[in-house]
């Protein structure tokens, strides 16, 4: 058995909370790069290299690369070999948070009710995964999640006769949907199969894996690969004022479901796509 501190998992969050909001992952960073050059239309490309500016000045300046910060998801992958000392590990991550938002003079964005809509004043509480698996290690990845393209996500209950072509066509439909409300280029996190809210948590899942890293079974990736290019020929474009980069990466992530069900769901993400991993 490894003890592990809680006041190290709140210090982790503090710190990656921070670094989540003012530097971009290397997969995103190269992406946008990438994309500058690639970009067809001329008002798309001016776009992308203001956005690359923006990422570059964030990142050196130490300020936020979207004026918003997000609701802060956090995954937290537990050894069944740990023992957290010193209190409860919600109170960990939260007040970890807490601390990140302030010290890094992020906007503090979530309400205490969803209705009555009090400001917390804190950014917390964050939504928390929580996941136990084998070893003595705590894997820690914090996915602050604006809500301009969180808005724009859906799920779908499907037939199981609607097949990959119904699952084609409500990615590309939720694409649509959101236009330039999600500020593209966007990058797509799909979860296929489950339940209701297991599709949403696969979905939510599959924006912090590398957009450069296909699904390792067979027909997901040719699907990723196909979604992605069936997206950039949309025409929405940077900004959504038209070009050839709509999206900068489609994950997709699949599991077993009920014979009578085909729950999908499309996790819409801006272009900044933050989050950050940590193993203690």
């Amino acid at each position: 058995m490894r003890n592990v501190l809680a006041d190290i998992i709140t210090k982790n969050i503090k710190e990656m909370c921070i670094e989540a909001n003012y530097m971009l992952s290397d997969d995103i960073k190269g992406s946008i790069i990438e994309a500058t050059s690639a970009e067809k239309g001329q008002t798309g490309k001016k776009i992308l290299e203001q956005l690359k500016k923006n990422m570059d000045i964030a990142e050196n300046e130490n300020i936020p690369v979207c004026q918003d910060t997000g609701m802060a998801v956090v995954f937290l992958e537990i050894g069944q070999d740990v023992h957290i000392e010193g209190c409860a590990i919600e109170d960990a991550v939260n007040e970890g948070i807490r601390q990140g938002y302030d010290e890094g003079y992020l906007r503090k964005s979530v309400v205490s009710d969803p209705i009555i809509r009090e400001n917390t004043n804190d950014n917390t509480p964050g939504i928390i995964h929580y996941e136990i698996v084998p070893g003595d290690k705590v894997k820690i990845t914090v996915a602050p999640k604006g809500f301009g393209s969180e808005n724009m996500s859906r799920v779908y209950m499907l037939k199981p006769s609607d097949g990959i072509e119904g699952v084609k066509n409500v990615i590309i439909e939720t694409v649509k949907l959101a236009g330039p409300n999600a500020c593209p280029p966007v990058v797509i996190g799909v979860g296929i199969g489950g339940t209701f809210e297991k599709c949403a948590l696969l979905a939510k899942k599959a924006l912090i894996r590398d957009i450069n890293l296909r699904n390792s079974i067979s027909y997901v990736s040719q699907l990723e690969d196909e979604m992605l290019e069936k997206i950039n020929q949309l025409g929405i474009g940077p900004g959504g004022l038209g070009g050839s980069t709509t999206a900068l990466g489609v994950n997709i992530e699949v599991y077993p479901t009920h014979i009578a069900g085909l729950p999908v769901a499309v996790n819409m993400c801006c272009h900044v796509n933050r989050h950050k991993t940590r193993i203690i």
